[in-house]
């Protein structure tokens, strides 16, 4: 039995089960630019404490949800 057999089969089963397949994509954490950029968007996130102006100004425009 050969591994595309193998791989059908098994899908097959999933499926008769009430399961469907789903494909994710996430970063990859081996590429070159992964440590950079994650420490660069960390780096984003640790300031955005200190700077209320962004978010003052977001809850001042933002309806509360049980207000619409």
């Amino acid at each position: 039995m050969g591994v595309k057999h193998r791989v059908s089969e098994y899908r097959r089963r999933m499926r008769a089960r009430g399961l469907r397949p789903v494909q994710i994509w996430v970063p990859n954490v081996r590429s070159k630019g992964f440590a950079p950029e994650a420490r660069h968007q960390a780096a984003t996130v640790a300031q955005a404490d200190q700077q209320t102006d962004d978010h003052d100004f977001g809850e001042a425009v933002t309806a509360a949800w049980d207000e619409e």
